[in-house]
């Protein structure tokens, strides 16, 4: 599946993949399925688009990508052309066999998959990135997953349309299309008890909002907050003056980034005191 509300679907359904060109696909079987049967109109992703979205991603090799909605496969095709695995998920039998012939024109075959599935039902769990061309309320419906399912650091990028309030991390114009990416952030509300190295505790509370934080360490307000993935930085006043702290966010447990930079506080650790 893919969504496009204002372009022609005919004009734009009519080529594949061979060898990272565009050639003529053979005629779809005809199983294929209405359009008025899908949650979201075909119509395929641009190349030029399809490259900004893997580039703002920055995919390759150790990726495992998942185009959600894959219609006929180019942007799982195209991942794996950078060296990715990828899986693309279309409820119609047909783009799904029409995908999976293009990946063998475009010998990429054994990193791009397709399978016929509902994309609501897809597991997002193994997924580095995640790629979709759907519709406002699609997405709307995917959030929920997208934050719970997929791990911090899973990378999303989406052709033309947002998930609403999230407001991404990132955005690109390529010609009349829009593509945002966003990156999941690692669940950080609640009230922790962070222990410095010399022994000093400090009541730690989080506020979350998607990747927006905001909170208080020691009972002052903590400023310069960011959360990207699992990466937590913030800027608290102790005592000896301005601290600015690195972090990694954990299941139980937000602890000091060993790769930061020189004069950031080492071997700490905050721990829950309840659950956000």
């Amino acid at each position: 599946m893919r969504a496009l509300a204002c372009l022609p679907l005919l004009a734009l359904a009519g080529c594949s993949f061979a060898g990272g060109g565009i050639a003529p696909f053979t005629p779809a079987p005809p199983n294929r399925i209405g359009e008025a049967a899908l949650d979201v109109p075909y119509v395929p992703t641009p190349r030029p688009v399809v490259a900004a979205m893997l580039d703002l991603a920055a995919v390759g090799p150790g990726d495992y990508l998942i185009d959600l909605g894959s219609g006929d496969g180019r942007i799982a095709i195209m991942a794996a052309q950078r060296g990715a695995r990828a899986l693309g998920v279309d409820i119609d039998p047909a783009r799904v066999a029409e995908a999976a012939l293009a990946a063998q024109l475009a010998e990429v075959q054994r990193r791009a998959s397709f399978r016929r599935q509902d994309l609501f039902a897809t597991p997002l769990r193994e997924a580095s990135v995640i790629a979709m061309y759907l519709l406002p309320e699609v997405n709307l419906r995917l959030r929920p997953r997208l934050l719970t399912e997929a791990r911090p650091g899973t990378r999303i990028v989406s052709h033309n349309f947002t998930l609403g309030d999230w407001a991404p991390d990132a955005e690109r114009e390529i010609g009349a299309s829009r593509v945002y990416f966003w990156v999941v952030p690692a669940p950080a509300a609640g009230s922790w008890t962070l222990r410095l190295a010399d022994g000093r505790a400090l009541p730690l509370a989080l506020e979350q909002r998607f990747q927006a934080v905001s909170g208080t360490l020691g009972g002052r307000p903590i400023r310069d907050a960011t959360l990207r993935g699992r990466a937590l930085r913030f800027t608290a006043d102790l005592p000896e003056g301005a601290v600015a702290f690195h972090a990694l966010v954990e299941d139980a447990a937000i602890v000091a980034d060993p790769a930061a930079p020189a004069g950031s506080p080492a071997g700490w650790r905050a721990v829950r005191r309840d659950r956000p």
